[in-house]
């Protein structure tokens, strides 16, 4: 099963970007998206593969952090 997991575009520089995951920012690659500083990326192994609405992307990190709590 794959997972891919929102983030949020802070910064562009060419095809790739700094992406804020819940505080922690990472490298990724924006070649497959047309995204904007700002906009909320879903993120697979490394590369952004869709833009989505930030609604959308805080209920998903919201669930992600219901999972984490359950699992403890």
């Amino acid at each position: 099963m794959c997972v891919a997991y929102p983030g949020r575009v802070m910064s562009i520089h060419g095809t790739h970007g700094m992406v804020d995951f819940s505080g922690t920012e990472v490298p990724v690659n924006l070649a497959m998206v047309r995204a904007k500083i700002g906009d909320y990326v879903l993120v697979h192994a490394g590369m952004a593969i869709q833009i989505v609405k930030k609604d959308e992307a805080i209920d998903w990190i919201n669930l992600f952090r219901e999972i984490e709590e359950e699992s403890k």
